[in-house]
Parts: C-alpha cells; sequence; structure tokens
C-alpha cells in the first residue's frame, strides 16, 4: 500500500517528467520557422507552473534540518 511520502514522490517524478517533456516541446517550436506565440507563451506558462508544483512538492518531502 502507498504512504502519502509514496503518493509525493510519484507525483513528483510525473510533474519532472512532463517539464522535461514541455523543455523539449518548446526548444522544438523555437528552432523551427514561424512560431505561434499564444500557444507557446500558454507551454511556457505551463512549464512555470509544474516548476512551482515540483518546487513546493520538493520542500515538502525534505524534512527541515534543526540545527
Amino acid at each position: 500500500m502507498f504512504t502519502d511520502r509514496d503518493s509525493l514522490l510519484r507525483q513528483l517524478y510525473e510533474l519532472r517528467s512532463e517539464h522535461r517533456d514541455l523543455d523539449t516541446v518548446i526548444a522544438r517550436l523555437t528552432e523551427h520557422g514561424p512560431i505561434d506565440q499564444l500557444h507557446l507563451q500558454r507551454l511556457k506558462k505551463r512549464k512555470l507552473l509544474l516548476k512551482d508544483e515540483i518546487s513546493w512538492l520538493e520542500s515538502h518531502l525534505i524534512p527541515d534540518s534543526i540545527a
């Protein structure tokens, strides 16, 4: 049975994968000819949203260190 931590790790993996995929798509779009700027802007916005979600998950998975 999955724990909350396992669930968060799985979600983190999926978000990182989607973020990487978007990075590839954005790079390919910018390399080839005319670009639909609105589509590109939406992809970049989604990528930033994913980055924020990844950061949030990472902060909840890494325990606070008490010095």
